[in-house]
């Protein structure tokens, strides 16, 4: 599934991971299709104590979505929100076993 942007045909990826940096469930989009459509189907079904996800995951029915779930979310405000929310910096540190897992994707691509 593919979408054209400016420059070409994209494809997003949306990933969860454990706690070890293993996915959990990937979904794909179009490249330009909003983070807003695919956070709840990235935590149906799971059980954490956090979820830690980037400024593209901040919107009020996620964070109710996490609660839900008896987990705390960790996602920093984007900017342009009112009233920033308080997010534990320390655990959002551990949001780079997401990175790290894209990057050993990408060692695998042709």
């Amino acid at each position: 599934m593919t979408g054209k942007s400016r420059g070409g045909l994209t494809t997003k990826i949306h990933v969860a991971t454990d706690a070890l940096g293993n996915p959990v469930r990937f979904i794909l989009t179009t490249g330009q299709a909003s983070e807003y459509g695919q956070d709840n189907a990235l935590i149906e079904g799971v059980s954490a104590d956090f979820v830690l996800a980037d400024k593209g995951y901040d919107s009020d029915s996620f964070i109710v979505a996490i609660k839900e779930i008896s987990a705390e979310p960790v996602i920093p405000s984007r900017s342009n929100r009112v009233r920033q929310r308080w997010y534990d910096r320390e655990i959002y540190k551990e949001r780079n076993l997401v990175e790290r897992l894209f990057q050993k994707l990408k060692s695998f691509r042709p």
